[in-house]
């Protein structure tokens, strides 16, 4: 660390800092008409602007160097290249027209480069169109991206299932930092709200080149709203209601940005009953949730930074089994209440064409788990009600886990040499886990990570290359028990080629690894939601995977085709099997370790007929198997689902950004089982919506109108926690919301 500071110190004494400007004009490639109200970005520094009416747009404070310029608007093609800063003249950019959507820049990956310009191949999904589909919380959100599922337990609680991977296999990022919440818990969620979010995008396969330990299966990177534009402020508020549910989610936020300083802050309240099926509701699957996000920032030309804060409590029941039928939205015992902190810093500092970026993180998750303390009546009044709920606010945690961590990620990109991008960085993390409740699941521990890496992104004339090394070190310290020392090179090659003029082919070959975590090495005990006694192995290896994946792309003026694939080796593959015993009246399950690979992909199709750009006909298929080297299935992979859409979009006089859709997605019978699963049937859902911008008082008034399961569809999901007491997911279900500018 203090070679570090002293490299910070040099690099910063010994460059010459320089404020520079850039201006321009945005023009249609065909006509030269001007493009107005279009986004101007350098992902780099983290800056913007907006088009004028006659196309014009002017960025200044910025420093010296070669940065990316990205230009995109509805309708064209996104335009993005490297230019040198300071610039001698200005700017005329031109922009094709295009049926294709417009790119986003990837933040996932470290280079910020827009998809059709990375060698990895990453998925990317604005919140507001996962919204737009019905999702009532983040995690049921996140299952309409291809390769990505959810382990369940009711609406509440969810676990993202990258091609088949899940807990602590794959890492979930927020606010720039990794998120610690004891993710290794099957009925642990992902403690997050939807609300302050801009965007999710996933890496799918192994990440460790990037990330370190846990990243063996994937990475869920979620990116937070952007700050306002320099010199503007902007304020909105958003409601949405359930009909399912009985229940809505509402937050309101506001953000103002100087010439130098800029802020926001977003507050957030949502509440739900149980969810309904086609027979009853589903008992306890009621939740509350609490969210309060806020951010400063500071940028000129010599330094970006910025902090950002994020609190939410959750208070989640824990369903059981069917049992009185209410429309309560305070959870019963047993539930669980979730407090997570989540302090973050980055900070950018641009010397003569090179930068530093340094993220710090915080995050603070205090976990409670109450269970039954007293005889439940069938019937009770409103009075007893209250005081039930008045006492269970007294009650001491059953479990209560507290889990301080405090992560580092410090990246250096060195200046452009000939066709060489090159970042070099470290990364890493120290987390303490200390037990406050009577139960004790697992035990006080720390733990201690560090990593090196060295990546490079190499521009050839007909193709892209990206490779990297990297070294961690992983050290868990259990109190008065045992110290365990994990260590583990990994590297990444990937190239990204056009095959032909429409045609983009991608091979990314990559090693992962993931150390156990401490239920997998020290678990003794059963808590509620479990359904079973674990019993830990601390002679547990690490688990290492080396992934191949291929990706296809056909992009024309009427069709977009894809096809990626995926191999998928682990060694060492850790999981739970059943001894045949039984502890306290539940099974005993221990954990056990053996190799297994997976395989599968996804293809998609996309049809946008022009003229008619305003019709967009869409197919995507996904499938993943897992297996051990003996020959049985793996437990917990999703099911191969199809889903068919018909979407359209337009723009009117009246009703702008105006969108309707119709969808169907068929899920097929997972027969493919591990020794201890049940099979479970297919099923179609079908599911529609439609919504609009109009103006309201001269502002922006947003309407989504969407319906779930509209033939109340009785199914069960084979990733559903419920499924063992064959307990249906949600049934139909309409959402209603609004989006009113302020």
């Amino acid at each position: 660390m203090k070679q570090i500071t002293t490299l910070f110190l040099l690099c910063f004494a010994s460059s010459i800092f320089a404020q520079h400007s850039i201006e321009g004009t945005l023009l249609e490639n065909n006509t030269n008409t001007p493009i107005a109200f279009a986004n101007i970005y350098l992902p780099q520094i983290e800056k913007g602007a907006t088009t004028d009416e006659s196309g014009y747009f002017f960025l200044n404070n910025l420093p010296t160097g070669s940065y990316k310029i990205v230009c995109s608007f509805i309708g064209y093609e996104s335009y993005s290249k490297t230019i040198s800063i300071p610039l001698t003249e200005s700017l005329e950019i031109f922009l094709n027209s295009s049926a294709i959507e417009m790119e986003e820049i990837i933040i996932s990956t470290p280079f910020h480069k827009l998809q059709s310009e990375n060698v990895m191949k990453v998925e990317q999904e604005k919140i507001t169109d996962l919204k737009a589909k019905g999702a009532i919380t983040l995690s049921d959100g996140i299952t309409n991206i291809a390769g990505v599922e959810s382990i369940s337990t009711g609406m509440s609680i969810g676990k993202p299932v990258i091609r088949g991977l899940s807990s602590n296999r794959v890492l979930v990022y927020t606010q720039g930092v990794r998120l610690e919440n004891q993710q290794y818990g099957s009925e642990h969620g992902l403690g997050l709200s939807d609300s302050g979010i801009e965007s999710i995008e996933v890496i799918k396969g192994p990440a460790s080149l990037l990330y370190g330990s846990d990243a063996l299966g994937g990475v869920l990177y979620i990116n937070p709203e952007k700050f306002a534009q320099q010199n503007t402020q902007t304020g909105d508020l958003n409601a949405t209601y359930f009909s399912n549910t009985l229940g809505y989610n509402t937050n309101l936020g506001y953000k103002s940005s100087g010439e130098n300083l800029k802020f926001l802050f977003r507050g957030s309240l949502s509440e739900h009953s149980d969810y309904d099926t086609a027979d009853y509701r589903v008992t306890n699957t009621r939740f509350k949730e609490q969210d309060f996000k806020a951010g400063i920032g500071y940028q000129d030309s010599k330094i970006k930074t910025e902090f950002r804060y994020n609190v939410n409590n959750s208070k989640l029941g824990i369903p059981e089994e069917i049992g009185e039928q209410t429309k309560s939205k305070s959870p019963e015992l047993p539930y669980q209440e979730i407090t997570n902190h989540v302090f973050s810093s980055k900070s950018n500092v641009f010397f003569d064409n090179s930068s530093l970026e340094i993220n710090l993180g915080y995050i603070y998750n205090n976990r409670k788990e109450f269970e039954e303390h007293h005889d439940g009546h069938e019937e009770h009044s409103e009075e007893e009600e209250e005081e039930e709920e008045h006492d269970d606010e007294a009650l001491e945690a059953a479990l209560q886990m507290k889990l301080k961590t405090f992560n580092y990620d410090i990246k250096y990109q060195l200046p452009v040499y000939g066709k060489f991008e090159t970042i070099v960085g470290t990364q890493g993390m120290n987390q303490i886990n200390t037990n406050y409740g009577e139960e004790q699941l697992i035990p006080d521990a720390t733990t201690n990570d560090f990593g090196l890496f060295a990546m490079s992104h190499i521009h050839f004339d007909k193709a892209d290359v990206q490779l990297g090394l990297r070294f961690d070190n992983r050290v868990i310290d259990v109190v008065d028990s045992f110290n365990k020392n994990f260590n583990s090179f990994n590297g990444a090659l990937g190239v990204k080629t056009k095959i032909a003029n429409t045609i983009t082919a991608r091979v990314n070959f990559a090693t992962g690894f993931r150390a156990p975590n401490l239920a997998e090495l020290t678990s003794y005990g059963t808590h509620e939601g479990t359904n079973r006694f674990e019993i830990g192995n601390e002679n547990l290896t690490s688990e290492q995977n080396f992934q191949t994946d291929l990706s296809l792309e056909f992009k024309n003026e009427h069709i977009e085709f894809f096809a990626n694939g995926f191999y998928n080796i682990v060694n060492n593959y850790i999981f739970l099997l059943p001894e045949g015993t039984f502890i306290d009246n539940e099974p005993v399950y221990n954990y056990v370790q053996d190799n297994a690979k997976l395989y599968g992909g996804e293809i998609g199709f996309h049809l946008h007929p022009h003229p008619i750009d305003w019709l967009h006909f869409e197919s995507s298929f996904e499938s993943v198997t897992g297996k051990q080297d003996n020959g049985e299935y793996l437990p917990l992979i999703p099911a191969n689902s199809l889903t068919n859409t018909i979407r359209i979009e337009n723009d009117g006089e009246k009703i702008q950004k105006q969108y309707a859709f119709i969808a169907l997605r068929s899920t097929f019978n997972q027969n493919n089982v591990s020794q201890f699963e049940t099979t479970t049937s297919g099923y179609n859902l079908l599911s529609a919506g439609f919504g609009g911008v109009v103006s309201l008082f001269k502002k922006d008034l947003s309407i989504t109108v969407s319906g779930s399961n509209l033939t109340n569809k009785k199914y069960i999901n084979h990733l559903s926690r419920l499924k063992p007491e064959g307990i249906y997911n949600m049934g139909r279900n309409i959402s209603v919301g609004i989006t009113y500018t302020l």
